[in-house]
């Protein structure tokens, strides 16, 4: 083990005494449970849901963390991705986001829209921009009329009430098991030391299906 590795978890362990750790549930890990929503695990997989923005560059950086994680967990983890924005951003990537998604290549497109802002510095705002990400992922003229329509809007709108549902105040910020909630802010770190904390809950919540 690297020491890097090996200063995040001993980071990780000292926060496990703070008011975000474990709270009488049994999980390893820093977190706050929330008390409006319920634990769910049916002892097979455990859902994420992670809460991003496309202007987020935590988000961007946090992608790189997402495959590692996975890799820990090999069909055990069910992942889902939900857009949201912040004051002035635009919704349009969201929609771009749902439409490639439905399409078969939400993940293209959420690489696509990352790179965009964060190593092209294009705005994806723009719809003109959003028309060319999508021909490039491969994406055709009804991907285009779809999103000018707003055919998606509906899902967005939908994002950003779960968000609050869930009282997301920042991104990235992940849902564990339907009422675990993490993210970098809590941990007072990066997104290296958010990604630790996420496998250190997944294995617990796995140890605790195991007879």
């Amino acid at each position: 083990m690297s020491v890097r590795k090996i200063l995040l978890l001993m980071s990780l362990l000292l926060l496990s005494v703070s008011a975000y750790a474990e709270q009488d549930t049994g999980i390893e890990g820093v977190y706050k449970s929330l008390d409006n929503m319920k634990f769910s695990f049916d002892g097979k997989q455990v859902e994420v849901i992670e809460f991003l923005s496309f202007y987020c560059s935590h988000c961007y950086d946090f992608e790189k963390a997402i495959p590692v994680i996975k890799g820990n967990f090999p069909k055990r983890i069910k992942w889902t991705t939900v857009p949201i924005y912040w004051g002035s951003g635009s919704p349009k990537p969201g929609e771009a986001y749902f439409l490639a998604e439905e399409a078969g290549k939400g993940e293209t497109m959420k690489k696509a829209l990352f790179e965009a802002v964060f190593v092209e510095k294009r705005d994806i705002g723009n719809i003109e921009v959003l028309d060319d990400i999508g021909l490039k992922i491969g994406l055709g003229f009804d991907y285009s009329r779809r999103l000018r329509a707003g055919e998606k809007a509906r899902e967005v709108g939908e994002a950003i009430l779960k968000s609050k549902l869930y009282n997301i105040e920042e991104t990235p910020s992940l849902i564990i098991a339907g009422n675990l909630k993490t993210s970098a802010g809590m941990i007072k770190g990066s997104t290296d030391q958010l990604r630790e904390n996420v496998i250190v809950m997944l294995k617990s919540i796995l140890r605790s299906s195991q007879p």
